[in-house]
Parts: C-alpha cells; sequence; structure tokens
C-alpha cells in the first residue's frame, strides 16, 4: 500500500470512528430520556395515589423531586404525559393477561373473560389511576383533547386486525370491525366509569366479580351482534384462530 493509500486508509477510519461517536452518544442519550421518563410516570401514579384524578403538573413534579420545567422538558404537553401513563397501565394490563392465557389454544370466551377479569383486577388495585384515565381530565385541558384516545384506538385497531387475519381471503367490512373493537372498548370505559362512581355510592354496590360478569357479558354480546350483522359466525368456545368465519 502506498503512503497515499495508507493516508487515505486512516482519513476513512478516522471518518468511520467520527460517524459511530454521535450515533452511540445519540443511543445513550434516547435511553436516559426514556428513563427519565419512564421514572415521571412512576411519579405520576404516586401522586394520582395521594391526590386522585384532580392531580396537577405540580403535584407530579412535587413528586418526582423536581421543578415543574423539568417535567415539561421530558413530556410535550399535559396529554403526552397522561398517554404515557395510559401506555404504562396498558403494558401491565397485557402482561398480567399474557401471564395467565395461551393465545393458540384457549378459547375466546377464555380470552375475554381472564381479560376482563385482569382488568377489574387492575381496577381494584389502582381506583384513583383509573378515575384519572377514564375521566381524561389532564387530556382535557390541552387543545387536542382527541390525542387522549389514540392509545386506545391503537388497541382496538390491534384486536381488529388479529380478527381480520384469521378471516384472509375473504370479504371483510374491516370498518365494521373497527367500530365492534372501539364499541367495546368504550363500553368496558363507560361501565368502569359507573363502576367506580355511581356505583360506590349505593349503599349495596356491585361487587367486583359481579362486574367482572357484566363487562364480559356485555362485550360477548356486542361481539356476537355486530359479527351476525356482518354474516360471521362466532364460536366464543374454539380459539381465535378456528372461531371466525363467514356465513
Amino acid at each position: 500500500m502506498s503512503a497515499a493509500d495508507k493516508k487515505v486508509s486512516r482519513a476513512a477510519k478516522r471518518n468511520s470512528g467520527a460517524g459511530s461517536r454521535p450515533d452511540a452518544r445519540t443511543e445513550r442519550w434516547r435511553a436516559h430520556r426514556e428513563q427519565v421518563r419512564a421514572d415521571f410516570v412512576d411519579a405520576a401514579l404516586r401522586a394520582l395515589a395521594e391526590h386522585g384524578p384532580d392531580v396537577s403538573m405540580d403535584d407530579i413534579a412535587r413528586a418526582a423531586g423536581c421543578a415543574k420545567p423539568k417535567l415539561y422538558r421530558h413530556f410535550d404537553d399535559k396529554t403526552d404525559l397522561y398517554l404515557a401513563i395510559l401506555e404504562r397501565v396498558q403494558t401491565r394490563l397485557f402482561d398480567r393477561v399474557l401471564d395467565r392465557v395461551n393465545l393458540l389454544d384457549d378459547s375466546v370466551a377464555d380470552l375475554l373473560c381472564v381479560g376482563i377479569a385482569e382488568y377489574v383486577a387492575e381496577v381494584e388495585e389502582r381506583p384513583e389511576v383509573f378515575r384519572f384515565l377514564v375521566h381524561g381530565r389532564m387530556a382535557q385541558q390541552t387543545d387536542q383533547p382527541e390525542r387522549a384516545l389514540e392509545v386506545s384506538q391503537r388497541s382496538a385497531l390491534l384486536v381488529a386486525r388479529i380478527v381480520e387475519e384469521q378471516l384472509e381471503g375473504q370479504l371483510v367490512d374491516t370498518g365494521s370491525l373497527e367500530l365492534t373493537t372501539y364499541a367495546i372498548f368504550g363500553a368496558v370505559g363507560s361501565a368502569t366509569e359507573w363502576y367506580l362512581g355511581a356505583n360506590r355510592s349505593r349503599d349495596e354496590h356491585m361487587t367486583a366479580e359481579r362486574f367482572a360478569e357484566h363487562v364480559t357479558t356485555i362485550a360477548t354480546a356486542v361481539l356476537d351482534s355486530v359479527a351476525q350483522l356482518n354474516k360471521v359466525a362466532v364460536d366464543v368456545r374454539k380459539p381465535a384462530h378456528l372461531a371466525f368465519a363467514m356465513v
């Protein structure tokens, strides 16, 4: 290799190294920001337990042991923090459900039953968090309240896509599938608001077990009714990949 070639080679190595170092720093910074955001969500959950669904950004900043401006450096606005809390709760719920079910073998009825039972267990353990989520007060204080629906919409669309895949190659009204999953999510949210609100003011309020039974019945009825409307047969006794068929 000539002297000129060696110089070119050394320059290339320097340039290559210079290009990789910022990437590594960027990755470390990204990981750091994710950890800080996660710590703030932890603080928000503590503040919710103490102050209830009317928790403020000041309350959350105090729980995190920092000034409010630092909170806003890691979240675009109140809705961004609201969505982060919602994502944390959904992740916890999905983990609880997946620990108890076999998606390939368990029937649709069992999946619904376990999923709703675990949801109700989460509601019982963290009622203030769910009061906060179903009312969406923090999200409503922004100029774009529709963003508060974003995470739930993604979850609903995921369920719709799973059903659609089981009917691959057949005519499927995807709009109806999306409507069905939105309806179920909306019904569960409204039922939760009643359960934590009006129900608790009754002399003999509904138990968690009875509430889970009602919500399971509502979700199953919505699924079955819309399936009939779209000429789709649903056998909830079968696993999800076998439960749906065109009629």
